[in-house]
């Protein structure tokens, strides 16, 4: 029982430092967990050190319940508004290396020849499929198909 009372005077005692510590600790969390979870409870009690600081005399049960207000509203605001605001991706074709080329014009390298050809694009050579042409045409890319390129006459 003696513990028990050690640890309730220790909660008893808790001063502004321990909450940012304490809110120091969960950004530190929130870091190697990104989940922006640890980061409002970081915020949450933050703010509750901050309470403390103006209000030395606030007992332990209303720090925490300070704690669990503002870490729950915390939460829910920033879900409600990620819900409504997505974000935008700033490049969706990232790892669709054919995909970022689709809409530019290219100089035919090799004539396509059956419905295939090469362009160059950039620093590498494009395998292509359209329809048949000379070398030297220009091109524009409208499509992929796996690693190949889709390609019209330009006009």
């Amino acid at each position: 029982m003696e513990y028990f009372n050690a640890a309730i005077q220790w909660v008893a005692d808790l001063e502004y430092w321990a909450w940012w510590t304490f809110a120091i600790f969960l950004v530190i969390i929130e870091i190697f967990a990104p989940s922006f979870v640890f980061l409002w409870l970081g915020l949450s009690a933050a703010v509750v050190g901050l309470l403390v600081l103006l209000l030395p005399s606030l007992s332990w049960e209303y720090q925490w319940a300070a704690f669990a207000v503002f870490s729950v509203i915390s939460i829910v605001v920033t879900r409600l508004f990620l819900s409504k605001n997505p974000g935008v991706e700033d490049n969706l074709k990232l790892n669709q290396r054919g995909a970022q080329y689709v809409g530019r014009s290219f100089t035919l390298t090799e004539a396509i020849v059956n419905g295939r050809g090469k362009i160059h694009v950039d620093d590498s050579q494009w395998a292509i499929s359209g329809p048949d042409m000379s070398e030297g045409s220009t091109v524009t890319v409208t499509g992929t198909d796996g690693i190949l390129l889709i390609v019209e006459a330009k006009e």
